[in-house]
C-alpha cells in the first residue's frame, strides 16, 4: 500500500475514533465519559443489508424496499464497504495489528469504531424511518464481520446471470476495481470471483441471516418474491413495494443519486427490458470457454450454454451446491423461489 492509501487509513481511523465518541454523546443527558470496550448504543439495531456484484439488482431491491413505508436504504455510499476494508487489511497485516495491539486498540475497541462509522453513515445520511438499511453491494464480501458488528442484521444477497452482469458494467463504464472494461473475458472471471466468495458468505451467514435473491425472479415474479423477501426481514406486506416508481424523490420515499449508474433505470416500473440484452453481444470464443470462465454460473442455476436463456424455467438452486467446473448443459434459473430455498 502506498503512502497515500495509508496516510487515507489514518484519517479515516482517526474519523471514525472520532465518531466513536461523537456516538456517546449524540443524547442530551449522557454522562461526559465511556469506558472503553462497552456496548455501543446501536448495534442491536436490526439492520438491512443489500449486497452482491454490482450491476445485479441492488439499486432495484433497495428502491423497492424504500417504497415501504417502514424501511429507509437511502442511496449507495461506498464509505461502508471501503472501512470494512481497511479493517480487513489491518488484521491481514501482522505489522498493523502488532502496531494497533501495542498503541491499545483492541479488537473491541476498533470494531466499536468502525461500528461507529457505519452507524453514523446508516442513520445519518437520510430520513428516519422504523427499520434501516444499506445499499453497499459490496458489504456482503465481509458479510460475517459485519454481522459480528451488527448481530441482528440481516442481509439480502441479490444475484444475476452472470453474462448480463458483465455486460451491463461493460457497456454503462461502470467501474469496479479490478475489472477490465475492454474484456469480456477477464470480467467474467472477476465476476465469478466476487460472486464465489459473496455465496460462500451468505452460506457462512446461514438462512435465518442471509437471503439469496435472484434479479430475474424480481423482475418476473416481483410480488411472490417480495412477499418471501419482506416475511424474512419479518416486515409487513405492503402493496407500495410493487410501485415503487410512484415513491421516486417522493418525501419520505425513494431518493436517488445523480452519480449512481442505476437511477436513470429505477425510475420506470419494474419491466424486462435488461434481461437478455446481452444475448448475442460476447465473443464467440468467450461463449466457448463460459463454464469454465465462470462456472458460479451453473452453481447458481444458470446455464452457461443457453443463448438465449430460459429465465423462468427449472427448479431452484439452494445455498449448499460447489462449484461444478464440469460442461453441465441442462441447468436454468428458477422464474420464483421456493418458500422453503435459503
Amino acid at each position: 500500500m502506498g503512502r497515500g492509501g495509508r496516510a487515507r487509513l489514518a484519517a479515516l481511523l482517526a474519523a471514525a475514533v472520532l465518531l466513536l465518541w461523537a456516538w456517546g454523546r449524540r443524547v442530551p443527558g449522557t454522562p461526559p465519559a465511556r469506558t472503553p470496550g462497552d456496548p455501543l448504543e446501536g448495534r442491536s439495531l436490526p439492520l438491512i443489508f443489500i449486497g452482491g456484484v454490482p450491476r445485479s439488482g441492488t439499486t432495484l431491491m433497495r428502491a423497492m424496499l424504500d417504497a415501504h413505508p417502514e424501511v429507509r436504504c437511502g442511496q449507495e455510499t461506498r464509505v461502508v464497504p471501503r472501512i470494512l476494508q481497511m479493517r480487513q487489511h489491518w488484521m491481514r497485516s501482522p505489522k498493523e495489528s502488532l502496531r494497533l495491539e501495542q498503541a491499545g486498540v483492541s479488537k473491541t475497541v476498533l470494531d466499536n469504531a468502525i461500528a461507529a462509522f457505519c452507524l453514523e453513515v446508516i442513520v445519518g445520511h437520510g430520513e428516519p424511518a422504523s427499520r434501516l438499511c444499506n445499499k453497499d453491494p459490496l458489504v456482503l464480501k465481509m458479510g460475517t464481520y459485519v454481522l459480528e458488528l451488527f448481530p441482528n442484521a440481516k442481509f439480502l444477497f441479490m444475484v444475476r446471470d452472470g453474462r448480463a452482469t458483465v455486460h451491463s458494467i461493460i457497456t454503462r463504464k461502470v467501474t469496479i476495481t479490478g475489472f477490465d472494461l475492454t474484456s469480456y473475458r477477464q470480467c467474467l472471471t472477476k465476476w465469478n470471483h466476487a460472486v464465489e466468495l459473496m455465496y460462500h458468505q451468505c452460506k457462512s451467514l446461514g438462512p435465518s441471516r442471509c437471503l439469496l435473491v435472484r434479479y430475474e425472479s424480481l423482475v418476473l415474479s416481483p410480488e411472490p418474491t417480495l412477499r418471501r423477501v419482506l416475511s424474512f426481514l419479518e416486515l409487513p406486506w405492503d402493496e407500495a413495494v410493487l410501485h415503487h416508481e410512484r415513491y421516486i424523490n417522493q418525501p419520505n420515499g425513494v431518493a436517488l443519486s445523480n452519480v449512481e449508474r442505476s437511477s436513470d433505470q429505477v425510475v420506470r416500473p419494474v419491466n424486462l427490458d435488461a434481461l437478455d440484452k446481452w444475448v448475442g453481444q460476447i465473443p464467440a470464443d468467450v461463449r466457448a470457454d463460459m463454464a469454465e470462465l465462470a462456472p458460479m454460473l451453473s452453481v447458481l442455476g444458470y446455464d452457461p450454454w443457453a443463448n438465449p436463456p430460459r429465465y423462468a424455467d427449472g427448479p431452484d438452486v439452494s445455498l449448499d451446491r460447489s462449484p461444478d467446473r464440469s460442461p453441465a448443459r441442462s441447468l436454468v434459473v428458477s422464474e420464483s423461489l421456493g418458500p422453503n430455498s435459503p
